[in-house]
């Protein structure tokens, strides 16, 4: 193997690394956990697992467990990619290291959790409802916490491109959930035969 390709390697990660220790270093020298920003998160997230704790549909658990989780990864994956592109980050995280777990991992799964919850119970539009959650998102949600100064965009990025994110995020976990609920149907047959 190429001994400069590696070195050039070894030099992008140590940069990596560097940046999550200034970012821990920046979390605890402005003593973020003493701000209302902070607190306003851990708010958020505690709050929206105990909505999900209380409100899940417990005849259903798995399958809006399931979605949810896709809902998380998804998401957690295009939020990881817009903060490395430069697009947004998140000034006041709850773990310096994981800047995205309240909003991206917490309120938004939790939130379309219910909304699929929603629509799987009275028989509703499940694109059309996601649609306007993701409307909600990137226009009312995620400006307000920009507002709030606990979400910065940069560059180029809009509210659009969150909105894209969030109608990206609930095409992908609806697929994946179907995908498994495809499978569980055809084996489960399988081994009834």
């Amino acid at each position: 193997m190429d001994d400069t390709r590696i070195r050039q390697f070894d030099k992008i990660v140590k940069t990596i690394g560097d940046n999550y220790r200034a970012l821990s270093e920046y979390w605890k020298e402005w003593a973020l956990y003493t701000t209302f920003e902070f607190w306003l998160m851990v708010a958020l997230f505690i709050g929206s697992l105990v909505v999900v704790l209380i409100k899940i549909d417990k005849t259903k658990i798995f399958l809006i467990g399931f979605y949810g989780y896709s809902i998380h990864m998804t998401v957690g994956y295009l939020d990881m990619l817009g903060r490395n592109l430069g697009f947004w980050n998140f000034p006041f995280p709850l773990i310096p290291a994981l800047p995205g777990l309240v909003l991206d991992s917490s309120i938004v799964p939790v939130t379309f959790m219910m909304v699929y919850q929603w629509t799987l119970n009275r028989n509703k539009n499940y694109y059309l409802y996601s649609f306007l959650t993701a409307v909600f998102f990137g226009f009312i949600f995620k400006p307000l916490m920009g507002a709030l100064g606990v979400l910065k965009l940069y560059g180029k990025a809009n509210y659009f491109y969150v909105f894209i994110v969030y109608v990206a995020t609930f095409l992908i976990a609806r697929l994946l959930t179907n995908v498994f609920i495809w499978l569980q149907k055809k084996y489960s047959k399988q081994l009834d035969d």
